[in-house]
């Protein structure tokens, strides 16, 4: 960021079954009008001040998701968008969809109805209900691995599924562990040691992908409607308020194949703090594509100044970022 003394970048902060959003309406570097993969690329080579100026504090927090809006590479596209947290990029995000589409709503972008968006993994569509509920369509998700063993010094033996949803999730249903919101230190710290083990011993996607989600799954809580209840552990170290929507598509592609779900039945997934997604499932072409349903809500807009002379203009973790 050293070629402009003073920047200012213009957000919208929303949040999703709990989960925080904030959207880049304004102010980002020019990516070009290249794939999303290419311009994530991109942004993270050259661009990462971005990322790191309003996630990390002083301005942001672990917790918070960014989203950076941009114009599609396909004209009739809604939009095309790049997901990133505290410590990277991420492939897809169902929550941050959802906020980008009440975003979109927010300023008078889209319109009630069915529209397509571009993302790094591929297009996905999303249709906007009313000013607040949203339909994604994800990418096709599936299971790599059933019942992966990993060995823990901590906890013992770990059995979990690997399974995509749009990000590498280790799923884990046999746990032992109490799935409560005032349960949060432990859970995190549990899901923390398999991810380390999992990272430690090798254990990765068919590419060599590293499984940066934990998701453990338990009974919903009483009166929810929901069919479970999980505690979502992400990459930068946060558990998800929400549902997580690529987390729970990953899920539901467990659930298929298993023949436990049958294509086209919903499942309402309800997060460690009590929202709920629905999630329902299609076969297309011998692929299972899910459609995740949730609420978003707009919780401000801002200006986001940044000033070069502030030793954390790009973030107190990342204060060296250079432009």
């Amino acid at each position: 960021m050293d070629t402009l003394a003073k920047h200012c970048v213009e957000v919208i902060d929303s949040h999703t079954g709990g989960e925080p959003t904030r959207v880049v309406i304004a102010g980002g570097p020019d990516l070009g009008d290249g794939a999303m993969a290419e311009r994530l690329a991109l942004l993270r080579g050259r661009h990462d001040w971005l990322r790191s100026a309003i996630i990390n504090e002083p301005r942001g927090s672990d917790v918070l998701v960014g989203a950076l809006l941009c114009e599609p590479a396909n004209p009739k596209n809604t939009g095309g968008v790049i997901f990133f947290n505290n410590i990277g990029y991420l492939g897809m995000c169902g929550h941050g969809t959802i906020g980008l589409a009440v975003t979109l709503a927010f300023l008078d972008r889209l319109d009630v109805g069915a529209h397509r968006l571009e993302t790094p993994p591929g297009e996905i569509s999303l249709t906007l209900h009313d000013g607040n509920r949203v339909t994604v369509g994800n990418v096709p998700s599936y299971r790599h691995r059933r019942r992966q063993s990993l060995r823990t010094p901590e906890f013992g033996e770990v059995c979990g599924d690997i399974a995509w949803g749009g990000n590498w999730f280790f799923l884990v249903s046999d746990h032992g562990q109490r799935l409560a919101y005032d349960n949060v230190g432990k859970l995190s710290e549990y899901a923390g040691v398999i991810r380390r083990e999992l990272d430690r011993q090798g254990i990765r996607g068919p590419d060599g992908e590293p499984i940066d989600h934990i998701e453990l799954f338990g009974p919903p809580s009483a009166g929810s409607g929901a069919d479970s209840r999980n505690f979502v552990l992400c990459p930068g170290g946060a558990y998800d308020r929400s549902p997580c929507g690529t987390g729970t598509s990953a899920k539901v592609a467990c659930l298929i194949e298993d023949g436990e779900l049958a294509p086209g039945q919903v499942w309402r997934q309800e997060s460690i703090a009590g929202s709920i997604f629905e999630v329902r499932a299609d076969l297309r072409d011998g692929r299972i594509v899910p459609e995740i349903t949730g609420t978003a809500y707009i919780t401000g807009r801002s200006t986001l100044w940044l000033d070069s002379t502030d030793p954390f203009c790009y973030g107190i973790s990342a204060s060296g970022v250079k432009r």
